[in-house]
């Protein structure tokens, strides 16, 4: 099952083996499908055609282009419904303000400017510590609101190193 949500309002979705048919909300659906190009399809359901555009995908959520009009549709599958059924969800949608130095050190590199975006693993700094060099990367996509650190500059764990708009 798969949960979708168009405009706040949500549907379960249900295909059967073939992908042609299966039920909406309870209600049983079947649609031709017919692929016409990358990313693109013709969509015959109850006797009207749809053509649909996958303009953009990131995780769960898609935007598409229906007869020309852009649509995002998010969706959840039975791995993210259950993971969102025990509360574990929280930490992924919770806002990233900033980034603390895991362990003390001196700052080695600094890789990223106030303003650039960065995304999910992106390094941010490198840190000597123990005579190693540590990578820290970003934990999620952001901006870089303000470096707080300066290049040779030694810190202490848990000291602010970047923060996010």
């Amino acid at each position: 099952m798969i949960k979708a949500i168009i405009k706040d309002k949500e549907y379960s979705v249900e295909f059967d083996n073939s992908g042609n048919a299966g039920n909406i909300n309870d209600d049983i659906f079947q649609w031709d499908i017919l692929t016409t190009g990358d990313r693109k399809a013709n969509v015959i359901y109850k006797g009207q055609s749809f053509n649909l555009i996958l303009e953009h995908q990131e995780g769960n959520d898609i935007t598409l282009r229906v007869n020309g009009k852009k649509v995002l549709v998010k969706t959840r599958d039975k791995l993210s419904l259950l993971l969102e059924s025990m509360g574990l969800n929280v930490a992924t949608e919770q806002k990233i303000n900033h980034v603390k130095a895991p362990m003390p050190g001196l700052v080695l590199r600094v890789l990223v400017e106030p303003g650039d975006t960065v995304k999910k693993g992106d390094g941010l700094f490198v840190l000597e510590a123990m005579k190693m060099e540590n990578m820290i990367k970003s934990p999620a996509d952001a901006i870089v609101s303000k470096i707080s650190v300066n290049l040779g500059q030694a810190v202490e764990k848990n000291h602010i190193l970047i923060e996010f708009e």
